[in-house]
């Protein structure tokens, strides 16, 4: 028998905060209120109690690219950002296309154990854009969403069969919205900065003209359509209308482009480069608003590592791509003022809702899964090192406020602050 105390907590349900204990036994929230025992306690400390956070974008890199990540040393950053379950990107190599590379990667994820990874499967043969991957094979296998994230799927065509065919099953297309042939060339937003450096740019024009086309499709077929990394101020009117006209469209904002706007680019350091880009303050802005209102629904890290070697290159060379996972949830605890209900909300209730993924999202009461987080809102710390096989973050050394204390994954603890 595995028992242990969250002692001193703040429990965070759907209708608030109550100051209790949490007592843990077997993987299962056994008992919540005061004055509970156990031998094993972890002292929260007045910190909020919630569920794990799930994260509905992240890339773990294996198989193939291990020396950027693999799914162990991904594992180790997710828990140590507070996550329970994450969506790990099919742009591996070889790509998630076909069911026993998606049965590969969470059976990976289980014989780590740290988090649940759950695969998400290319919607393309090899991401290459011209065939459509084995959809029945991943659908068996498990996945639930498909995305050449990454990548855009620029043939509208072989898009609309992908979406007739998933709708029908009831999955995800998830897209990563951008016109290539509007960002041929280009390392950054398109604006005052880019034209000041000298340096072509990619027009928010080429995010939003891809949604506006992907919800005539979603119109059409009916199928859940996700928008990754949302960016710009017009996309995020777009997802709104969308929403108001009933189509079941969802949306995730990364904490990179909640933090931090173009300006940041003047630098010339590498680990702001990522794509989208970040973008003007205005459309800063316009993110906050919409996961504060929850028109974006979700965060999703976009946690893309690279090596030190990788980035330590002139801004144009440099891969596009930051870590995030350790550093997410103070990120939108800074940025964003949200309760604690809609704080637990955007980070962890309405992406494991989106996904299907019963054991996590579950508000702390007796008989749920304990796959939970304590998070210290006041706490602050400065990310010098990670857990991440990979550094690069733009978070590294910038002092933050909000810290994970402790994640316990099916009632064992993943991960507790030193």
């Amino acid at each position: 028998m595995s028992e242990m105390v969250l002692k001193g907590g703040r429990v965070v349900g759907p209708d608030g905060v109550l100051d209790t204990d949490v007592l843990i036994r077997d993987g299962i929230v056994l008992e919540i209120g005061v004055d509970l025992e156990s031998d094993r306690v972890i002292d929260c400390g007045g910190a909020l109690i919630g569920p794990g956070f799930v994260d509905t974008h992240v890339h773990f890199r294996e198989p193939g690219q291990e020396w950027k990540e693999d799914i162990e040393t991904g594992s180790r950053a997710a828990a140590a950002g507070g996550f329970t379950a994450v969506v790990a990107m099919a742009n591996t190599d070889p790509a998630i296309d076909a069911g026993h590379l998606a049965r590969y990667v969470s059976e990976r994820g289980s014989d780590v154990g740290l988090v649940d990874v759950v695969p998400a499967g290319a919607i393309t043969l090899g991401r290459a854009g011209t065939h459509l991957s084995h959809l029945d094979e991943l659908w068996a296998a498990g996945v639930r969403l498909f995305s050449d994230d990454g990548d855009s799927v620029q043939d509208t065509g072989l898009l609309r069969l992908a979406m007739e065919y998933l709708s029908d099953l009831g999955g995800i297309v998830a897209q990563h919205a951008e016109d290539t042939t509007l960002t041929r060339g280009a390392h950054m937003h398109e604006g005052a900065v880019s034209a000041r450096l000298g340096m072509r740019g990619m027009p928010a024009l080429a995010e939003e003209v891809i949604i506006m086309r992907d919800l005539a499709l979603v119109e059409l077929t009916g199928v859940r359509y996700h928008v990754q990394h949302v960016s710009t101020a017009g996309s995020v009117r777009l997802v709104e209308e969308a929403k108001e006209r009933g189509l079941p469209v969802t949306a995730e904002v990364t904490p990179h482009h909640l933090a931090f706007d173009h300006r940041q680019i003047e630098r010339m350091d590498p680990a702001f480069k990522m794509y989208p880009p970040l973008r003007t303050k205005s459309d800063v802005a316009a993110v906050r608003e919409a996961l504060r209102t929850g028109v974006i629904d979700v965060v999703g890290t976009d946690h893309a590592p690279h090596a030190a070697a990788e980035k330590d290159v002139p801004f144009d060379d440099a891969p596009r791509g930051v870590i995030g996972l350790e550093t997410a949830a103070a990120v939108v605890n800074e940025a964003v003022p949200l309760d604690p209900v809609k704080f637990f909300e955007r980070l962890s209730v309405t992406a494991a809702r989106l996904l299907g993924l019963d054991r996590h999202g579950r508000w702390p009461e007796p008989g749920i899964p304990a796959n939970l987080v304590v998070f210290a809102p006041e706490v602050s710390w400065t990310p010098q090192r990670f857990a991440s096989r990979s550094e690069n973050s733009p978070f590294k050394g910038r002092a933050m406020k909000g810290r994970v204390l402790a994640t316990i994954h099916d009632g064992v603890v993943s991960y507790e602050a030193p």
